[in-house]
């Protein structure tokens, strides 16, 4: 507002003060006063800022500083010496520090105006200059024949007065040239743009006076219009730097149009003049040697120009080139190993069966998969277990040698495809296993490692087979090592539906797809007792498999492919509808109504479908909620926390009791036991070992059992085998238990008979699906 009035009230004494000495007194000092309250106004705005905003804000303060100090000068000889010309050949010269330090301040403010297309700061900076300077010439091309000819005669007479003066108002127009190509080719908001609209004001009032001064020279005396301009244009420059832009707002369409803007506005005038031009000498006419002059430094502008347009364009493909690579690399290879994903996996795969099938060309398969992997993501967090896995592929690559494609196909699961190299599959495979053996060292921990391996080795006869059968069949005679004790390697050996070697996936989904009892699943029951005195008071319903072609199978095996294939959820609801079924005959076989634990995998806990399912049992067997434990087996992580937290509240609200299985071996078990609403937490039997390791097993279970008294959660604890263990686990105040020692799991109709169960062909197991 001061600088406003400031201007206002000289630009009305520059009229008011009558012509002669006394007023170019009082023009030269209210200049000064406007371009220096205009300097000041820029240092204090920069002071506010940082970066390219503060840059071009202190240099636009310098500038006028500059124009300042030669108003100063000029006052002092107008005191000294009222008699003096208007123009003074040396100390006009100060006159271009303005325009110089504009320029400077356009080309750092345009760091905070990005282009549409910018491949480095400093190419950027430089090709708007050259940009400003081909347009300027290329102007100035055009409008010399308009310059009067009276001006050719001075020149003649004074080179050095005139060619001075001519340069103020081509400095202005450079500058304008420069804002117009900023707000032309720099995407940007409506109150960025502003500083550029008033930068360009500012150069017009000057470019005015200055033109005004350049035609009035040979009279000597500068116009009050002249000086309006001189007032006005530090003014501007002033108020464009109090100017506070916020963020960009430029959309999509307006950073294509900028970006065509930037290739094509510079030629524009050079195409005009050249056409002007070429009509002149068409005509008969002259080129004058100022003419000839801009021509030359036009055609080196656009050279330059072009030879920057090429560099550019070098880099943006040589940008291209890589980003594509980079893409092509992260499509085709695993992100935290660095080896080929599934997808190069197949590829190779396809490839090299295309070539077995038509030039007997020999080719292997070996698929692993990591032994009880999940425990140690569970023991020592996941970020170890993928430093883990980065070193067991690099391990990998070292066992089976250059030219087989090692391949992570997910999770824990590896997979080498040996091309030409089918007679040295097995002992690829057994340099793995043995490789696999020696310890890993992470973070100061010795972790060991182990691996089911399952090998494939096509016939001669297979024309047939596509690259998903032998993945499969690998993956089938994998499950055969799970199930012999893992750490070994199996060769497939069967047919495409029988043999040991049986493709579970799809023997699984088969026997899903239809009546799983009548493809060999049952349900099994383990007793929960009271510690106190062995009663009976619940029962754990278990899945069991025996399938007709690959006979019994383990159930961390099933359980383990049904995850993988997305059918976990069909065996659960079979379980759950089961149990339901089995809950009179229970009662009978107990003599009163007890409770039926059912597992349900933690994923499905976020998933729809699963109140459904406990809706239609309870409805279709007439069983009371109360009866029904549905116990929550942390295999997978839970992946909707929320949803889940509801679905178990709404369960509850039915009656349904919800308990936590496994608790302190799955994903983070305490804060899921602070998040979930629970009923009962199932100890895992690393927590329950009281009599083996008494002070550290017992020191956990005493303080997991408090947590859980203070929560009012009831606690069972798992894996008791001896009396001991139980005995040892009631001292610590733990009243229900299920282990072997109170029965291991069992059909419902040899508890119904009271026969016994008998010992399981299975390995000990809490998974119910």
């Amino acid at each position: 507002m001061t600088l406003v009035l400031v201007a206002a009230v000289t630009a009305i004494g520059t009229y008011a003060v009558p012509a002669g000495a006394g007023q170019r007194l009082f023009t030269d000092a209210s200049q000064f006063a406007v371009a220096l309250l205009a300097a000041v106004v820029c240092f204090a705005a920069a002071q506010e800022r940082s970066g390219p905003r503060r840059q071009w804000r202190v240099l636009f303060g310098l500038g006028l500083a500059g124009f300042a100090a030669l108003h100063l000068w000029w006052t002092v000889s107008d005191v000294l010496d009222p008699t003096r010309p208007v123009a003074d050949e040396l100390a006009d010269l100060g006159f271009l520090v303005l325009p110089a330090f504009a320029v400077l301040g356009l080309i750092a403010g345009s760091m905070a105006l990005p282009g549409a297309v910018r491949a480095s700061l400093r190419r950027d900076r430089i090709v708007l200059l050259i940009d400003s300077v081909l347009i300027t010439g290329s102007l100035l091309a055009l409008v010399w024949s308009a310059v009067p000819r009276r001006i050719f005669d001075e020149v003649q007479e004074s080179p050095w007065v005139v060619g001075l003066a001519a340069a103020y108002p081509v400095a202005d127009l450079l500058i304008a040239v420069m804002v117009v190509l900023l707000l032309a080719t720099r995407p940007a908001s409506r109150t960025a743009r502003a500083p550029l609209r008033l930068t360009a004001l500012a150069m017009l009032a000057l470019g005015v006076s200055d033109l005004l001064r350049l035609l009035q020279l040979s009279t000597g005396v500068l116009s009050p219009l002249e000086s309006a301009g001189y007032l006005l244009g530090p003014a501007l420059l002033a108020l464009a730097a109090t100017c506070n832009p916020g963020p960009g707002d430029a959309d999509a369409e307006q950073h294509a149009e900028a970006e065509w803007l930037q290739l094509l506005l510079p030629y524009v005038p050079v195409v005009a003049t050249g056409v002007v031009i070429a009509v002149r000498t068409g005509a008969g006419g002259q080129l004058t040697s100022y003419e000839a002059y801009l021509g030359w430094l036009g055609l080196g502008l656009v050279v330059a120009r072009q030879m920057f347009t090429i560099v550019d364009n070098t880099v943006l493909l040589a940008q291209v080139s890589e980003g594509q690579q980079r893409l092509h690399h992260q499509a085709y290879h695993d992100s935290l190993t660095g080896l080929a994903n599934r997808a190069l996996f197949r590829e190779r795969l396809v490839l090299a069966l295309d070539a077995h099938r038509h030039r007997a060309v020999p080719v292997a398969l070996l698929f692993a998969d990591l032994d009880d992997f999940k425990l140690i993501n569970d023991s020592f967090g996941h970020a170890m277990g993928d430093r883990l896995l980065r070193a067991i592929g690099d391990r990998l690559v070292a066992a089976v040698g250059p030219g087989a494609l090692v391949a992570r196909l997910g999770g824990d699961e590896f997979a080498v495809l040996l091309d030409h190299r089918a007679a040295d599959a097995e002992p690829a495979g057994q340099r793995i296993l043995a490789a696999l053996r020696e310890p890993f060292v992470i973070d100061g921990h010795t972790v060991g490692v182990s691996a089911s391996l399952g090998l494939v080795v096509p016939e001669p006869g297979d024309a047939a087979l596509s690259a998903d059968t032998l993945l499969r069949r690998a993956d089938a005679a994998m499950y055969v090592s799970k199930r012999r004790g893992k750490n070994a390697l199996v060769r497939y050996s069967g047919g495409a539906d029988g043999g040991p070697n049986a493709d579970l996936p799809h023997l699984l989904a088969q026997a899903l797809a239809g009546a799983p009892a009548a493809a060999g699943f049952e349900v099994y029951y383990q007793p929960i007792v009271r510690l106190t005195d062995g009663a009976v008071v619940a029962v754990e319903a278990l899945a069991r498999w025996t399938d007709p072609v690959a006979g019994p199978v383990d159930p961390d095996v099933f359980v383990t492919v049904a995850e993988r294939t997305g059918l976990v959820a069909a065996i659960d609801d079979f379980v759950l509808d089961r149990a339901c079924a089995d809950a009179s005959n229970l009662a009978n076989a107990y003599g009163r109504p007890i409770d039926v634990h059912v597992n349900v995998s933690a994923a499905r806990l976020g998933q729809h479908g699963l109140e459904e399912a406990v809706s239609q049992a309870l409805e279709r067997h007439h069983l009371r909620p109360s009866r029904l434990v549905v116990e929550i087996t942390e295999t997978r992580r839970i992946p909707d926390m929320p949803r889940a937290v509801e679905v178990a509240e709404r369960l509850r609200r039915r009656g349904v009791r919800v308990a936590l299985d496994d608790f302190g071996s799955g994903y983070n078990a305490l804060a899921q036991l602070h998040s979930l609403p629970v009923d009962i937490v199932k100890l895992d039997s690393t927590l329950t070992d009281v009599d083996v390791s008494p002070e550290r097993a017992g020191a956990l279970c005493r303080s997991v059992l408090a947590i859980c008294t203070e929560l009012g959660i009831a606690v069972v604890a798992e894996g008791i085998e001896t009396p001991a263990r139980a005995r040892a686990l009631a001292a610590l105040g733990c009243h229900l238990g299920q282990g072997y020692l109170f029965g291991q799991p069992g059909p419902v109709h040899r508890l119904a008979a009271g026969v016994p169960a008998q010992p399981s062909p299975h390995s000990p197991s809490h998974l119910g699906s």
